[in-house]
């Protein structure tokens, strides 16, 4: 039985292994490896945590677990784009689960995943604090107010339209 890795697990692999060797093989480092880790790829795929198991000699499931316990962990990549949908109070009361359902429809994906593609990752925040704005997205780090389902709807066209901007002038200089 022949087992392929792809290059990108390999060069995850490596990268954890950059960072391992800067930590002592003990378990109390658990926590800041994976910050770390997840601080230079982004996620933490199955591969970095397989390598830090080994590195601090624990089982794989004591890493697993630390990872989904704490929220500040991601297990799938990020999106180019970060989509995250307030469901604080004033949100909610605005319509917050239904603007998270736009979403969803409209990405195809469900909270704490990311496009196959790539382009969008998807989650839901207790509160963004702008609650006067209700309900709200935070689109790449900026708070879109009023988002309801046409306002989802008009916001994904305009990054299809930037992507189509970026793709015809890449084919004018090329």
């Amino acid at each position: 039985m022949t087992i392929t890795v792809s290059q990108e697990d390999a060069d995850a692999r490596q990268k954890t292994r950059d960072i391992l060797s800067r930590f002592g093989r003990t378990r109390d480092n658990l926590i800041p490896i994976l910050q770390e880790v997840q601080g230079k790829l982004g996620y933490l795929p199955r591969e970095a945590m397989l390598e830090v198991a080994g590195f601090l000699r624990i089982p794989e499931i004591d890493v697993y677990g630390v990872v989904t316990f704490y929220n500040q962990f991601r297990l799938n990549p990020p999106g180019k784009h970060s989509i995250r949908v307030c469901l604080g109070t004033a949100c909610h009361m605005k319509g917050g689960y239904i603007t998270l359902d736009a979403w969803k429809r409209r990405l195809g994906i469900s909270p704490g995943e990311t496009t196959t593609d790539r382009e969008f990752d998807l989650d839901s925040v207790a509160c963004v604090g702008c609650c006067t704005m209700a309900p709200v997205t935070v689109v790449d780090g900026k708070p879109e107010a009023r988002t309801e389902p046409t306002r989802v709807d008009g916001l994904l066209l305009s990054f299809e339209h930037e992507k189509q901007k970026v793709t015809e002038e890449k084919d004018t200089i090329g």
